[in-house]
């Protein structure tokens, strides 16, 4: 059995990868979080987040929540609520709370399903529209900055390699 003091590999795919996410310290066996990709993937998403919020909070009194059901009904209109959670990978509850306060601010409108009132199908409203328009070019601004001195060729691999993690969490 693995105790905190054993020197083996961990995770027999470590000679796999050339940057293993172990090392020793200590003749412990310990996270090597410059190379363990689900640290660094929250650690770009935390500061994301971090510094996106801000600016959504203070120009526009909405947070990152709100933003990504404003993308998603632009990207895709007229859809429900646990729609919105399966595509952005959401709480239903968190996405139920942003969808009341944006058609509270009259940036969405609702039709309801008539095989079932409470299934509503939401779309952004021209107020919603114009919104949405104003975040993504500053959405698109921050992105710019955080992909600046990656190659094109380099962001490709990159993007790739994100789907294939999403892929194969979802499976």
């Amino acid at each position: 059995m693995e105790g905190l003091g054993d020197r083996r590999k961990v995770n027999d795919r470590d000679d796999e990868r050339i940057s293993p996410p172990t090392r020793l310290r200590d003749g412990v066996t310990v996270l090597d979080i410059k190379n363990y990709a689900p640290f660094l993937m929250n650690a770009v998403a935390s500061a994301w987040q971090r510094k996106t919020s801000a600016i959504y909070r203070r120009d526009f009194d909405l947070g990152i929540l709100e933003w990504r059901v404003l993308a998603m009904l632009n990207i895709e209109p007229d859809i429900t609520a646990n729609r919105i959670c399966e595509v952005v990978r959401l709480d239903k509850g968190a996405v139920s709370r942003s969808l009341k306060l944006l058609h509270e601010r009259g940036l969405l409108a609702f039709e309801a399903v008539a095989s079932d009132p409470r299934r509503r199908k939401w779309s952004l409203t021209e107020q919603g529209q114009d919104l949405h328009a104003e975040i993504l070019a500053i959405a698109l601004e921050c992105e710019a900055g955080m992909l600046e001195g990656i190659a094109p060729e380099n962001l490709e691999v990159f993007l790739r390699v994100m789907r294939r993690m999403l892929t194969n969490l979802d499976h």
